[in-house]
């Protein structure tokens, strides 16, 4: 079963609904965390406010888009009902009943990002589970999100900044194995020529920057080059600066979901490790 990425962006009414939803949402968090559970093949989700105009609903998870959605319309119906309120031109309620309408209206809204990363691309959300528990393995690390907003000088910069990134593809997946903490990661391209960087990283924030900035900091560099207020480049000489920055960029997450809390990129690759027949030597 392969692995996917969402980013869903949710139109808000006005910057006054969008204030009352940062407040409606995470009440309603254990609601979704429990439809997660029951559906099985989320492995990370959790909403953002990007701005007074847009919220976004990011998730990593296995099998395909609209079977996701229909099950989320079906688990989770009063969640998005509640968000629902707040949005333009929304599907039809209550969200249970129209599981169909949901799952077109959440296509319509769905945004590519420009290239996908995954520390452990083979395996499920139900696979990890299952090696973690036929181990007797409980993860004891500390799992967080990172939601930068990198604001890009122009349109024309935008479509530059894309190219690259697409073109950089398989040599940022080296990069981030060689980080080694990051779980999943996308750029995905937003609202007024904007890009974001999400992940989902073990330890500290700090710590984590530090890493990256030394295994994938150049990609960073190009980026910039056509960002508004940059910090000072090449990052690795200015780490410190490097993480004010991302401090900064960085938005809060509204419902943190993990399906395997506690179990680092290096738990997980154990467990596949382990899982592994052993080759006997004559």
């Amino acid at each position: 079963m392969s692995q996917n990425h969402f980013t869903l962006s949710f139109p808000l009414k006005s910057p006054v609904h969008a204030k009352l939803l940062a407040q409606q949402l995470p009440p309603l968090m254990p609601g979704l965390f429990r439809a997660n559970d029951a559906i099985g093949t989320v492995h990370y989700s959790r909403f953002t406010v990007l701005s007074e105009k847009t919220l976004l609903f990011l998730g990593d998870f296995d099998g395909e888009f609209g079977q996701l959605m229909a099950d989320l319309a079906r688990q989770a119906g009063p969640v998005f009902d509640a968000i629902f309120q707040h949005v333009e031109n929304p599907p039809s309620s209550p969200v249970a009943d129209n599981v169909d309408r949901f799952v077109e209206w959440t296509a319509s809204q769905l945004i590519d990002a420009v290239n996908l990363y995954s520390a452990y691309p083979s395996v499920s959300t139900k696979d990890i589970k299952a090696l973690a528990s036929a181990a007797d393995v409980t993860g004891g690390g500390e799992l967080n999100p990172f939601l930068v907003i990198l604001p890009i000088k122009s349109k024309l910069a935008f479509i530059e900044v894309k190219l690259i990134l697409r073109i950089r593809g398989s040599g940022t997946t080296k990069d981030l194995d060689k980080v080694g903490t990051p779980h999943f990661a996308q750029f995905v391209p937003l609202e007024d020529n904007q890009i974001g960087f999400f992940t989902v990283y073990d330890g500290s924030f700090d710590k984590y920057i530090a890493d990256f900035t030394k295994n994938i900091g150049e990609v960073f560099d190009l980026i910039f080059k056509f960002t508004k207020n940059p910090p000072p480049s090449p990052c690795r000489k200015h780490l410190q600066e490097f993480i004010d920055f991302a401090a900064g960029a960085n938005r809060a997450p509204i419902g943190f979901y993990q399906a395997y809390p506690g179990l680092s990129v290096q738990d997980i690759h154990a467990l596949i490790a382990d899982s592994k027949p052993q080759s006997v030597s004559a």
